[in-house]
């Protein structure tokens, strides 16, 4: 295992990269980035330890003092044509908010879209609701990850467990398999 390393940003205790504490992520996660053929490099994933209790998106970045325009979410969408369910993810900075209605409704070719209940988006990521994470879905869902995410020098998203976070460059979530970054998908 490496040593500990310097995270960008946010008061953690220490940080590593991610393929070297696989505990701290989902199975599907850590999976995925041991899988990682990218032109980003692995190692620019980190990992932080965090107390779950405090997964939610504005109680982590108070108690960890990340910015929130540097924290990302990622948000599970069922988009329905006819009988037919597809699921996808959307990534975006916390500071905003995925536009379902219009720009993923019509992206998916879907009559409607809306987000995922609870229990389906568990159920279908296999990840903990709190952590979910672009890294490690479902091999055939769309990622659509927001511009400004993609354009961002560091991210803070799930690791598919509600302990724990990974850091990592924008542009490594818009080269995941099937991600596509969308112009206005939130705001």
């Amino acid at each position: 295992m490496n040593s500990p390393v310097t995270a960008p940003f946010g008061r953690f205790d220490e940080a590593w990269p991610a393929v070297d504490r696989p505990e701290l992520l989902a199975v599907s996660t850590a999976e995925a980035l041991r899988a990682w053929e990218g032109p980003e490099p692995v190692e620019s994933v980190l990992v932080v330890d965090t107390d779950p209790e405090k997964a939610d998106t504005a109680v982590f970045c108070a108690a960890y003092d990340v910015p929130p325009d540097a924290s990302a979410n990622c948000v599970v969408i069922a988009a329905k044509r006819g009988q037919e369910v597809t699921f996808a993810a959307c990534v975006a900075l916390a500071t905003t908010r995925v536009d379902v209605n219009r720009t993923v409704r019509k992206h998916l070719g879907a009559r409607k879209a809306s987000f995922a209940p609870m229990d389906t988006a568990v159920a279908e990521t296999a990840m903990e609701y709190g952590g979910i994470s672009p890294l490690g879905l479902p091999g055939h869902w769309p990622v659509l990850v927001d511009e400004a995410v993609a354009a961002a020098p560091h991210v803070l998203v799930g690791s598919g467990r509600r302990r724990g976070k990974v850091i990592l460059p924008g542009r490594f979530l818009a080269r995941l398999p099937h991600a596509e970054v969308v112009p206005g998908l939130a705001g």
